[in-house]
């Protein structure tokens, strides 16, 4: 055993990687050097075929890896719907990389996904372009999203009982903080979770990844953000959560019809 490793696992230091003959493990900072001991009998013993059914077994640390392509990919998200990314501007992944403090090649990875998505486009030997929306393509969308959930949430309406409706209520009025923050990512990411909610009530994954990919691509902003939604229009998209919630505990089916075609009239 390495001094150093030891040393810090006595002290409550970092978590440190023990070498144990037969294999390594990783060393949470409260482990006591006597553990680590027992650890290194026990790696030891396995090696030969030994059993040590009488010896206490340590836990096994928990490793978690964080997906830095996946934190680069909720940070460009964001910055799009933020308007930090321009619609028709081209960024490198080099570029971007040294913004967010990391190499170029989960930036890179992020963008192709968001390319997949439509969100930007592969200029050769430049980078991503941020793709150009118009009110055209936006309308668009808001009515393919409509010949979705509409019919889905009316079946619903008439099928789910009334205490999964109320259930939603917490999420719903989440939706009403972030529209008061004025920031459209956080409002963009609280109401896409609303819509999945109530759209998980069908059991059908596949209609709510689609209908997932639909509302995210509605949210992105247009050219020269001519149609970015302010505070206002925020807090009156969110406030009609609510309202749809208190329909469908109601049973109301003419006014869930309204709001939720209405809803979708908005981009949201």
């Amino acid at each position: 055993m390495k001094q150093g490793a030891q040393s810090s696992a006595e002290t409550g230091g970092a978590e440190r990687v023990v070498d144990l003959g037969a294999g390594s493990v990783r060393v949470p900072p409260q482990l006591r050097a006597s553990d680590m001991a027992r650890a290194r009998g026990e790696a030891d013993s396995g090696a030969r075929g030994e059993h040590t059914h009488s010896e206490v077994p340590i836990p096994r640390p928990v490793v978690q890896r964080a997906s830095v392509r996946g934190q680069i990919l909720d940070a460009l998200r964001t910055a799009l719907l933020a308007g930090e990314l321009r619609p028709g501007e081209v960024y490198s992944a080099p570029a971007l990389g040294e913004r967010f403090g990391v190499s170029a090649t989960p930036v890179r990875e992020a963008m192709q996904q968001l390319a997949l998505e439509g969100a930007v486009e592969v200029v050769p030997n430049r980078g991503f372009r941020v793709v150009e929306r118009g009110a055209r393509e936006l309308a668009e969308l808001a009515e393919v999203r409509a010949l979705i959930e509409v019919p889905v949430v009316l079946r619903l309406a008439r099928s789910v009982p009334v205490d999964r409706w109320a259930e939603l209520r917490p999420m719903a009025e989440a939706t009403v903080r972030a529209a008061s923050s004025g920031c459209r990512a956080t409002y963009a990411k609280a109401d896409r979770a609303f819509h999945r909610a109530v759209l998980l009530l069908s059991g059908n994954e596949q209609l709510v990844q689609i209908s997932e990919d639909l509302h995210r691509r509605s949210q992105w902003p247009l050219v020269g953000g001519s149609a970015t939604r302010g505070r206002a229009d925020l807090i009156a998209d969110a406030a009609e959560h609510t309202t749809l919630l208190d329909a469908l505990i109601a049973r109301d089916l003419d006014v869930v019809r309204r709001l939720v075609a209405g809803h979708f009239a908005g981009g949201t």
